[in-house]
């Protein structure tokens, strides 16, 4: 009995000393120029974060009368992934800011929660120099919706879109993961629940029925728990992250247009 406790100890620690390395992930790659995928009128840019970090992005400033959207990307994934969502949304005339979080590509730093919030908050701050006059709307995927969420407690943020978003982190290791005292030992718990609802802006939530990374339920969970308005979106036979098409992307951009339309 002792040694099965002190095995069980042993793997308790084992996770939290490793937990970020399986939350965040290492990426090593490093983002492409805009212009090698077509976006020419691109910019790549360092911003720098409160804790003197030096992060990459991409941004497009936004066409008069139009607004901003800050793009976070989800686990394992750098700004030049994004290439297709950022090109619709500067179709769309909006400003675009996408950021290689702590730790991604050629990003300093390692990639915490409360990091990757200073991120968020960092990219914020760097639009609202940038175009003053543009109110700025949110959208997160993956890992990045428990980002958003957090910025939007942060920062007057003008809507949320969360594309394929879970209630929390350790939820999904609870849910997923081996017997595990998880909510003790896990330093980064992500918990969008929590916070959701003292967002007072606009809330928009994609999510795929089939989406075998984040269940769709967690999707209905944080919807529950967010604030009105806010909406919904299942898409019927959709994977992870794999909802951004169709009436699906109008809608979606048809709520960001509103969000930050000049008042």
């Amino acid at each position: 009995m002792l040694l099965a406790g002190l095995a069980y100890g042993g793997v308790c620690l084992w996770f939290t000393v490793h937990a970020r390395s399986f939350v965040f992930a290492a990426v090593p790659r490093i983002s492409t120029a805009p212009q090698a995928v077509g976006l020419n009128d691109v910019a790549e840019v360092t911003i720098r974060t409160d804790d003197g970090e030096r992060l990459y992005c991409w941004w497009k400033a936004p066409l008069p009368g139009h607004g901003v959207i800050l793009v976070l990307c989800g686990k394992g994934v750098i700004v030049s992934d994004t290439a297709p969502l950022f090109g619709d949304l500067t179709g769309q005339d909006f400003g675009v800011l996408a950021i290689d979080y702590r730790g991604k590509g050629v990003s300093t730093g390692t990639p915490t929660e409360a990091g990757l919030r200073a991120d968020a908050r960092a990219g914020f701050d760097f639009v609202r120099a940038a175009a003053p006059q543009a109110k700025i709307a949110v959208l997160g995927e993956s890992l990045g919706t428990g980002i958003a969420v957090g910025l939007a407690h942060d920062r007057p943020v003008a809507g949320v879109l969360l594309n394929s978003p879970y209630a929390s982190v350790v939820r999904l290791y609870e849910l997923r993961g081996p017997p595990l005292p998880y909510r003790l030992i896990m330093p980064d718990q992500l918990d969008s629940e929590a916070l959701i609802g003292t967002i007072g802006v606009p809330v928009m939530i994609l999510h795929g029925s089939e989406d075998d990374a984040i269940p769709v339920a967690e999707a209905r969970r944080l919807y529950v728990a967010a604030r009105a308005p806010k909406t919904l979106i299942e898409v019927e036979g959709a994977g992870h992250v794999a909802v951004w098409f169709g009436p699906t992307r109008e809608r979606a951009l048809a709520a960001l247009t509103a969000w930050t339309a000049p008042e």
